[in-house]
């Protein structure tokens, strides 16, 4: 069996002449003639019928270049993940994240990128809405929640749980706040994803909802998180997004028992039968710093 006849009569087919297929493969016309000549007699088969204006392909030919044509791309696919293997990640990777993810983790994920594969230039889109990954050429998305779109491949990197964070100096001057139903007496800075008219808070046994005066809205989570530093009220905040601020005392943690949101955050990207060596290296990068913030609060 001989691979360059199959693969000549590949190109012959997709190129739509000799001619074409022999400027593709940088070979002369007759050559590119003799092989599919001779992929022909040992098949014992005609594959190609040719006139003066084109070629067209038998049955037999249509199933051959079927089965050729497959078994090729496995080939090439085969000959690109070995030297994969080998050569270093390079080239543009396309990102897109939801903003509210946090923008030390962020840029923590594209800081130790750029520092161990630095031929790889990484654009990283942050949105609030979502993205369509092929229709909109994105690479890999970070995503938390319910996932939307089955036909993407999705790792699960952990859970991230909203509960309420306040500073030290708005609770010293602040009502008493022992339940969530004590919410409705103080300052609620809101984040507007989760939801302008109420609270929802869960302990494991009992859901309780809080309805909210809706005086303090923003969605963006860096403003609301600001203000909590800042004295202004209590804010649903991310848990990993907080822990060196309740490490420093900054900021704690108030009604411990209670928690609201809880969101998966995964690590999606198309489906694809070879994974590209920059892609391998984001998703390792992204999974084990999210995986360590998870784990850490």
């Amino acid at each position: 069996m001989d691979f360059n006849e199959a693969a000549v009569f590949v190109k012959v087919v997709e190129a739509g002449s000799f001619s074409a297929a022999a400027r593709q493969l940088g070979l002369p016309t007759s050559t590119v003639s003799t092989r599919v000549a001779r992929l022909e007699k040992r098949l014992g088969i005609t594959l190609l019928q040719r006139t003066t204006r084109r070629l067209h392909l038998t049955d037999t030919g249509q199933l051959y270049y079927q089965h050729a044509s497959i078994g090729l791309g496995y080939l090439s696919e085969a000959e690109t993940a070995v030297t994969a293997l080998v050569a270093e990640p390079k080239g543009l990777l396309r990102v897109t994240a939801p903003a509210d993810i946090g923008d030390q983790i962020l840029a923590n994920i594209l800081s130790r990128s750029r520092r161990n594969f630095p031929q790889v230039n990484v654009d990283m889109v942050l949105r609030n809405r979502y993205v369509d990954l092929v229709a909109e050429g994105v690479d890999v998305a970070i995503r938390t929640g319910k996932l939307k779109d089955s036909t993407l491949v999705a790792k699960k990197i952990g859970i991230a749980r909203w509960v309420p964070f306040a500073s030290e100096s708005y609770l010293k001057s602040a009502p008493s706040l022992n339940s969530p139903q004590a919410l409705r007496h103080h300052n609620c800075l809101q984040f507007t994803p989760l939801g302008k008219e109420t609270w929802t808070f869960n302990d494991g046994n009992a859901t309780v909802t809080v309805p909210m005066s809706g005086k303090v809205m923003a969605n963006d989570v860096g403003v609301i998180r600001a203000m909590a530093l800042g004295g202004e009220g209590v804010a649903l905040l991310p848990s990993y997004l907080c822990r060196s601020e309740c490490e420093e005392g900054r900021l704690l943690r108030v009604l411990p028992k209670w928690h609201a949101n809880v969101h998966e955050i995964n690590i999606v990207y198309p489906r694809q039968r070879f994974m590209p060596l920059k892609l391998r290296m984001f998703v390792d990068i992204a999974s084990q710093e999210l995986r360590k913030l998870l784990e850490e609060s």
